[in-house]
């Protein structure tokens, strides 16, 4: 009963921690807006006739949007409840496949204490797009804490489940688990117990790759992304490499550097376990897949773009914080005394750093906030998500992040734009991209735009409704709804 206890204690801990050091939880914002859009349309198939094509090009890819909307239908919980409780899962799910790598590879309780305190250190992995912790429910931290718990088993040569720890995370975000699946695969090979099963699974998984490339879902992805397809992808430099600054180059590339010479220290001490040499042959062989596709994406080859093979960053990075955390309690403070100052000051950072990114500001930031905040521009959406499904909703192209949640989740409406995220949808496809660009430069002085180039849009995209700021609100279509902040036009 004490075990359990101080189990749960450990989790509550962990997810304060790394909830505060994200700045706290907050539903149906950033990436979240485009996932939810895509579970609510499984839900209810009625809703985003418009927008199902722009939604498709990267949910048509991925379960998780299908497996979230059958808890939602089974458990009768709404989606910022169920999403909260997914999110939980994922933190606890994080801590557990964090201890079961520390204890694969024999870490000492003080190492893998310290190894759960540095994971709720949220930063970002340079020039990749990718966070170490999210303040939302993400598939992809999910599919990573999975992926932790898979290069686990693979330090154990549990490569069965190391396998079936990959298959899972791939269910949840495939390109997140495509690069813990090469680890262990690699590690596998490198391994004379399991290195003819191996290689059998490698050619399985290329086979099933080529396939999908020449006859699947990824076909026609091969061509070369032109200068107008490129155009709409401008600001997310983190997909060419070959455009980084020299700090991301030396950052990144440092990870390996890191984790073979903590490796080396290891072999000297004797402090390796069994399947290390084959593990870290396999992070080395992601690297090396990482410098392989740079030229690919340099020549803008759309699925090599497409893949992200700048986030094997993500992979190397909670690897070097594990063999830090080693490191830091075995060579550096080596009496318990010391171990247990290092654990303290990182732990009192911890606290420290989460408590700043919860009251910095006006008024600081909630913990948790688990439904939609109570603002105008929700007040403004609540009313439009009681109008018909098929209405098409015109807004700032910039409202997600002007007024915190984008108007196709809060309302469960066709959105004419939602700059951000359907700028980051079109590198999945070509039209895709033709449709954002197209929308962007119509929509460019929205909203100082004239009655007449309402009417104009109106015309081009069979818009229902405009959401307009009041105090720019001068325009003679008839109001369906005014609050303090905003006016809903009619433009039927």
């Amino acid at each position: 009963m004490i075990r359990w206890i101080g189990v749960a204690g450990a989790i509550l801990l962990f997810a304060w921690l790394a909830t505060a050091n994200s700045g706290g939880y907050r539903y149906g914002v950033s990436d979240q807006a485009f996932y939810s859009a895509s579970v609510l349309r499984s839900i209810d198939p009625s809703l985003y006739p418009k927008d199902t094509p722009l939604l498709e090009v990267q949910s048509r890819l991925m379960w998780s949007d299908e497996i979230i909307a059958g808890l939602a239908r089974m458990t009768s919980i709404d989606l910022p409840g169920l999403y909260f409780l997914l999110y939980l899962v994922t933190l606890a799910s994080l801590l557990a496949a964090a201890v079961a790598f520390g204890r694969a590879a024999r870490f000492s309780a003080w190492a893998i204490a310290l190894l759960a305190i540095l994971l709720t250190f949220r930063h970002r992995i340079a020039k990749t797009g990718a966070n170490s912790l999210e303040g939302y429910m993400h598939p992809r931290m999910l599919a990573f804490a999975l992926g932790v718990a898979a290069l686990a088993a693979t330090l154990r040569g549990r490569f069965g489940w190391a396998v079936a720890a990959t298959i899972a995370s791939f269910v949840w975000h495939p390109t997140t688990a495509v690069w813990f699946g090469i680890v262990v695969l690699a590690a596998a090979c490198f391994d004379t117990r399991w290195r003819r099963p191996a290689i059998v699974a490698v050619a399985l998984t290329a086979a099933a790759g080529a396939l999908a490339v020449f006859a699947g879902p990824l076909a026609g992805r091969l061509v070369t992304m032109d200068r107008d397809w490129l155009a709409v992808l401008g600001d997310k430099d983190y997909l060419f490499p070959t455009d980084w600054p020299a700090y991301a180059w030396i950052t990144n590339l440092a990870y390996p550097c890191v984790i073979v010479a903590l490796y080396r220290r290891r072999v000297r001490r004797g402090d390796t376990v069994p399947g290390e040499r084959a593990f870290i042959n396999g992070l080395l062989i992601l690297t090396a897949v990482f410098l392989v596709s740079v030229p690919f994406t340099a020549a803008r080859i759309a699925l090599a773009v497409q893949s992200q093979s700048t986030r094997v960053f993500w992979v190397l990075d909670v690897v070097a914080i594990a063999y830090l955390a080693w490191w830091l309690t075995t060579d550096v403070a080596r009496a318990r005394t010391a171990r247990l100052a290092v654990v303290g000051l990182f732990l009192a950072f911890s606290i420290g750093r989460g408590v700043y990114q919860l009251t910095a500001g006006d008024g600081g930031r909630e913990l948790v906030r688990v439904d939609y905040p109570a603002t105008p521009w929700m007040d403004a959406m609540r009313w439009l998500e009681t109008q018909p499904a098929s209405w098409h909703v015109l807004a700032d192209p910039g409202h997600a992040w002007k007024y915190g949640v984008s108007a196709r989740l809060a309302a469960r409406k066709d959105t004419v734009l939602e700059s951000g995220k359907d700028s980051a949808l079109a590198m999945y496809d070509r039209a895709i991209a033709m449709r954002v660009a197209e929308r962007t430069a119509a929509l460019g002085s929205y909203p100082d735009m004239t009655t007449d180039h309402l009417r104009q849009l109106d015309a081009r995209y069979a818009i229902d409704v405009a959401v307009v700021e009041a105090p720019l609100a001068r325009h003679p279509f008839p109001e369906l709804f005014r609050n303090a902040q905003f006016v809903i036009y009619d433009l039927r």
